[in-house]
């Protein structure tokens, strides 16, 4: 397990005085996670399913990752059927490789995410072509392209992409390595599921070719793989969870090429405050890894349009469908930062969308 082997590695390097942290536990161990699996059941989207009394669930397909869902729930309330409807993480539509998010209908009551309320994403064409620039002039003054990345999506996403480009000659026929071993398991598991893929997907699929292989793509396992490509001296393009630099094999290769200026620190995903893949995108001039400052010499591009969540538009018109689509007469702006939300709530307010809310932690909200 990650956290595991991170507090490990930590605790070494503390012990050798060679990182200024207090030694750590992680927060859980393996035997927790298989005591929490055991309390979940699989459920089929569109399959209605009564989780209590009175309350019965069903799932949509919510476009963000591979089974990611929008929550259901049709609650008897005194004899009246009300429908609340939880957004919980949605997609982008036309984000290449998974279907477009599904639309509810007759909610009555909406909880939505605000991750992007008060930004808009570069056009979706236009992501393959920034992710080319990256990589070519990071190539052409002999670097590597470190991408953090999320296991599930982003990582498949970015494969799906580079493919794209090696087979239309737009980037140099560098190594690429995922290195990450859940990231190496979670693509195991998109080749399983094509039914969730959409028609371009499909069409590579059914051509006889695989959307997550191409000549020059290596999987690696091992940890002596892994210290390997950081030993090497050639160009090449490394993708390695986590997605927000707080764990796993990604910090190991920050560490080894945050200081060379001919690297690229390409970040694909949203970096959420205080960890540090946010302190990357804001470009401060020392970062820590591993209890240790090191100077930030590498290029850091960010590339918001690989981001697997709606932005404001996106939200905005699922929103807007979800009213048309039934008697909407609540919404609650969760999952986001402040100014985020605020910036969406007064959007949905300019649209006159009754009864508006930013729920505080632990706020009850009764409607």
């Amino acid at each position: 397990m990650i956290q595991e082997a991170d507090a490990r590695y930590l605790n070494r390097a503390i012990a050798r005085q060679q990182a200024d942290a207090t030694p750590i536990e992680p927060l859980f161990e393996r035997d927790d996670v298989t005591r929490a699996l055991s309390h979940m059941l699989a459920l089929p989207y569109h399959r209605p399913q009564t989780i209590a009394p009175g309350v019965v669930l069903s799932f949509l397909d919510a476009g963000h990752v591979l089974g990611s869902a929008i929550v259901v729930l049709d609650i008897d309330d005194g004899g009246t059927t009300r429908r609340l409807v939880f957004t919980g993480d949605l997609g982008r539509r036309g984000a290449p490789i998974l279907r477009d998010p599904e639309l509810p209908e007759g909610a009555e009551i909406l909880l939505c995410e605000t991750t992007y309320g008060d930004r808009t994403h570069p056009d979706v064409a236009a992501l393959d072509d920034e992710l080319a620039a990256v990589v070519r002039r990071t190539c052409q003054r002999g670097g590597k392209v470190i991408i953090p990345s999320f296991a599930l999506e982003r990582a498949q996403q970015l494969i799906f992409s580079l493919k794209k480009l090696r087979q239309r000659g737009l980037v140099p026929n560098v190594p690429v390595f995922v290195d990450s071993p859940l990231t190496v398991d979670i693509t195991q598991v998109f080749r399983l599921h094509p039914e969730c893929y959409d028609s371009d997907a499909r069409a590579v699929l059914e051509g006889g070719d695989s959307p997550f292989a191409f000549d020059g793509l290596h999987y690696t396992a091992s940890i002596e793989d892994s210290m390997a490509i950081d030993r090497s001296e050639q160009p090449c393009i490394v993708i390695s969870a986590s997605g927000m630099c707080e764990a796993g094999r990604i910090l190991h290769h920050l560490k080894a090429g945050v200081e060379d200026a001919r690297n690229t620190i390409a970040i694909v995903g949203f970096q959420a405050q205080h960890t540090l893949g946010r302190r990357l995108v804001e470009r401060r001039p020392k970062v820590r890894i591993f209890g240790v400052e090191r100077t930030l010499a590498a290029e850091v591009a960010v590339l918001n349009g690989f981001s697997a969540h709606a932005d404001q538009p996106a939200l905005l018109e699922f929103v807007e469908a979800t009213r048309a689509r039934g008697p909407l007469r609540h919404v609650a702006l969760v999952h986001g930062e402040p100014r985020a939300q605020d910036v969406f709530r007064q959007l949905l307010e300019s649209r006159s969308f009754p009864s508006i809310v930013v729920p505080e932690p632990g706020e009850t909200l009764i409607v």
